[in-house]
């Protein structure tokens, strides 16, 4: 299954021969299966050099990749959540699916400077001018 290419969204597809899976032991409950079956699965993509995703998505993804981004720039996922491999594969694969969705979504639209109202200016004033005496009654009498 890893020689099928992934389909992400629209025209952002990952060929098959860019992702890499490592079956290995699984740990967790499941008894004998879980030591004799390596169900667990490791799905490597090459995030820095796949020619699938344009450069804002790289850096996008290698953001929200954190620790699971080698130094080389290879994408790891581990999906153990599973007794069975097929169901393993499938999970990472779509695990991998959902970090590059994520990072290939639009940024979002720059803020919209506003000034606040002159009604709500003098209100702010009027407050700390009505703080500021409440103050001063506190303070002891000068001896004029």
């Amino acid at each position: 299954m890893a020689s099928d290419p992934l389909h992400i969204k629209g025209s952002i597809v990952i060929a098959g021969w860019e992702l890499t899976e490592q079956f290995v032991l699984a740990g967790g409950p499941g008894g004998q299966n879980v030591n004799k079956v390596s169900t667990a699965v490791q799905l490597f993509f090459d995030l820095r050099n796949s020619p699938s995703l344009n450069d804002r998505i790289k850096a996008n993804a290698a953001g929200l990749a954190g620790r699971r981004l080698s130094k080389d720039g290879v994408l790891m996922i581990e999906a153990n959540r599973f007794r069975s491999q097929e169901r393993n594969r499938e999970d990472a694969r779509e695990r991998l699916k959902a970090l590059i969705l994520e990072a290939a979504e639009p940024p979002p639209p720059p803020r919209k400077k506003t000034r606040p109202s002159k009604g709500a200016v003098e209100r702010r004033l009027k407050e700390k001018a009505g703080r500021s005496g409440v103050k001063k009654m506190r303070a002891k009498p000068s001896g004029d």
